[in-house]
């Protein structure tokens, strides 16, 4: 097996009114290097934050890596890893009792990458004082302000 990089990767999004104003981080560390990203969206919804967060922070990547991916959403982190995700490609993008999955678009944006990259996902709770899920919570907050006040 090829030798990867591993990238720690941490997101969180941030939604003010659900929907309402909206905004992603992504901490991006390899060694001692360190990238941050955010952006923000109008009129969206937490849970495409939380999607976007990790969309963004893994194509940042130029090159197919190991991440660990550390995020407070249980959407997306319990979405890949008790196979919901699968589950809900291979049945159409249809959940239990026939219902359409929610943000489709964004799934299949994040399943080329979870291809081109091993992930690993990690939960933690947020506003716990986790340091870097911290600053990624203050980056979505930040952006979402922005957009609110139409400057983003």
């Amino acid at each position: 097996m090829e030798h990867r990089k591993t990238v720690e990767l941490y997101t969180d999004g941030a939604c003010s009114g659900n929907p309402g104003p909206g905004g992603w981080g992504a901490v991006l560390i390899y060694g001692e290097a360190r990238k941050e990203l955010s952006g923000g969206e109008r009129e969206t919804t937490n849970n495409r934050m939380e999607l976007t967060a990790a969309i963004q922070g893994l194509r940042a990547l130029r090159e197919p890596c190991r991440v660990v991916l550390t995020s407070d959403s249980k959407y997306l982190v319990d979405a890949v890893t008790k196979g919901w995700l699968t589950s809900w490609k291979r049945r159409g993008w249809k959940r239990g009792k026939n219902e359409p999955v929610l943000n489709v678009d964004l799934w299949e944006e994040l399943l080329p990458l979870l291809e081109r990259h091993q992930v690993e996902f990690v939960w933690v709770k947020g506003h716990a004082g986790h340091p870097e899920n911290e600053r990624c919570d203050r980056m979505a907050v930040a952006e979402s302000m922005k957009v609110r006040q139409g400057e983003g």
